[in-house]
């Protein structure tokens, strides 16, 4: 289904989306929960309340010094932290898959989660003798100049003269760009003489949220709802996008100002959970194409609903990743590339299909 087939769909009702709407905010929190409960350790839904309510000062009910700890210091951050990666990454692609015309747009499919790997994995690489707020600004920093650059050589490669991108070909340029920031990585941990650095850059580059603690959870959530606010303003230009560049123009849209602007805060959001949690590939594909089918194509309800579920998805994933195996944790971007792999074959299928019944009746 191209962009101009999804905006010609009849968007679903109000009390429909006041429905979807409702389920995704309720079923947010109810995963959070479960993602406060479960680990190693297991903390009943009631503690976790405690804890969570004493620290707000809400409640009074004593706690032990260590299920503060498990809750409040380290699994509350990394939920956190996970459901703002996934709201952001969802967001981004349903802008991406909007602003090219192409189904199979997300950032981990056009190359810029591996070229804001490749940004931040030099910069931790090569140090930056700072701490705090400093290193979390040079390494976003870093991650934003190699995930801009991606964009451009994916373009490049797809041999883009318009933004109209064909599937295939962009599909197969991300490809090459995933492999060529692939390549510097490897090559990386090869000459790294620290055997733990390096397999720390290798554990890094598969995704995982395991490391988050609070600084790094509210800086994540900090970019996940300013990038997605500055997303939803536009949600009338991208509607409009969505008939194509020329049909654009003719609703008074500046396009070049708004797809820059757009690819440019899409590229900076996504560098930036990337350089803090690692390539986590599929979130960005799935949950938009999901919430289309469910909510219609319009894009004030699109982006908010795709920021609610992909912030689902992403802690449900984590869940998973440290609750599949029982003596140890796996990458969550294992888990999303489980769930998102079958998804993207099924899309190419689908276009594969679609292109052949074309050329049928040609």
């Amino acid at each position: 289904m191209t962009a101009a087939d999804r905006i010609a769909v009849r968007p679903a009702g109000p009390s429909r989306a006041a429905v979807a709407l409702a389920v995704a905010a309720v079923l947010l929190p109810a995963v959070a929960l479960v993602g406060l409960a479960v680990g190693s350790v297991h903390e009943p839904p009631g503690v976790v309340a405690d804890v969570v309510l004493r620290r707000l000062g809400l409640g009074s009910s004593p706690v032990t010094l260590l299920d503060d700890q498990i809750v409040w210091q380290l699994r509350l951050p990394r939920v956190l932290g996970a459901a703002a990666t996934g709201a952001g990454l969802a967001v981004c692609g349903a802008v991406l898959q909007t602003l090219t015309g192409n189904d199979l747009a997300d950032p981990y499919l056009l190359g810029i989660s591996d070229g804001a790997a490749v940004g931040a994995v030099t910069v931790i690489v090569l140090g930056v003798g700072a701490t705090g707020a400093a290193a979390t600004g040079a390494l976003s920093a870093a991650a934003f100049v190699g995930a801009l650059l991606a964009v451009v050589v994916v373009l490049a490669l797809a041999g883009a003269r318009t933004w109209s991108l064909p599937a295939a070909r962009t599909v197969l340029a991300g490809i090459a760009v995933g492999q060529m920031c692939a390549a510097y990585t490897s090559f990386v941990v090869l000459v790294l003489g620290d055997r733990d650095a390096a397999r720390g850059v290798m554990e890094w580059t598969l995704g995982s949220v395991a490391g988050v603690r609070w600084h790094t959870a509210l800086f994540l959530t900090a970019v996940a709802v300013v990038g997605t606010l500055v997303m939803v303003t536009a949600a009338r230009d991208l509607d409009a996008f969505a008939f194509g560049e020329t049909a654009a123009r003719s609703f008074g849209v500046p396009v070049e100002r708004v797809r820059w602007a757009l690819v440019a805060t899409a590229a900076l959001v996504t560098a930036c959970l990337v350089a803090h949690t690692g390539v986590i590939g599929f979130v960005g594909l799935v949950v938009p194409h999901v919430v289309r089918l469910v909510c219609g194509p319009r894009h004030a309800l699109l982006l908010p609903m795709s920021a609610l579920l992909g912030a689902s998805l992403l802690v449900g994933s984590d869940i998973v990743a440290r609750s599949v195996l029982s003596d140890r944790e796996i990458p969550v971007g294992i888990v999303t590339a489980g769930l998102g792999a079958p998804f993207f074959a099924w899309l190419l299928w689908r276009q594969g299909r679609k292109g052949s019944a074309a050329g049928g009746r040609s």
